[in-house]
């Protein structure tokens, strides 16, 4: 009876932290530390700085790996304040899995790029949907949000909608760009190359329904 009583309880504590997952912004970065956070190779690339995720090095991924939703997200707000320095390029993936290396394969990724020679700016839904117009300034921070909710993708910088795309169904990506669709999945950020310099900070996620 006393197991029985123990299961139910457990239940409701972990039904009780699903629904506010749902219903709230959860943070993703204790603006200290990495924990929850998983990087393959050159993972010297992301460091803490005045309670920010600071990216700057060889090409890596940061991939977000702790207990909100098991790090698997379908429909969702994400909202990140991200400030870059001169010339620099990073970006934010979702609904993608770690890799150790290379470029994320799987998911999308929202540009972060407000004057690096790439001529794809921030809120690029990157080689799908691109943006040339620039809506955020280096070295002032920003925030940048992704909402999927079904087959869309709204990309906001400043409150500013600059993509509004909807997935085709039973869509054929090229060589190259097959697993680049809606599925599920975590996020990632992107060391870009040695001479750009990111900021990442007040990273958080609400879940919307499935």
């Amino acid at each position: 009876m006393k197991k029985w009583i123990v299961s139910i309880t457990a239940f409701i504590f972990l039904t009780s932290l699903t629904t506010e997952y749902k219903t709230k912004w959860v943070s993703l970065f204790d603006g200290k530390s990495l924990e929850g956070w998983k990087v393959g190779n050159n993972a010297n690339t992301f460091s803490i700085e005045d309670g920010t995720i600071a990216v700057n090095g060889n090409v890596a991924h940061l991939f977000y790996d702790g207990s909100v939703q098991d790090h698997s997200f379908k429909n969702f707000e994400f909202r990140a304040d991200v400030k870059t320095l001169p010339g620099s390029n990073s970006g934010i993936y979702f609904h993608t899995e770690f890799q150790q290396s290379s470029w994320p394969q799987k998911g999308y990724e929202a540009q972060v790029n407000n004057s690096h020679t790439d001529w794809r700016r921030t809120g690029s839904l990157y080689a799908i949907k691109d943006v040339r117009e620039t809506y955020a300034k280096d070295n002032e921070w920003y925030t940048e949000y992704i909402k999927v909710e079904g087959k869309n993708i709204l990309i906001k910088i400043n409150g500013k909608t600059v993509v509004d795309y909807t997935e085709p169904f039973n869509i054929k990506r090229p060589e190259g760009m097959k697993e680049r669709v809606l599925f599920k999945g975590t996020f990632a950020l992107q060391g870009h190359d040695p001479k750009s310099k990111v900021y990442f900070k007040n990273i958080k996620v609400r879940v919307l329904p499935d």
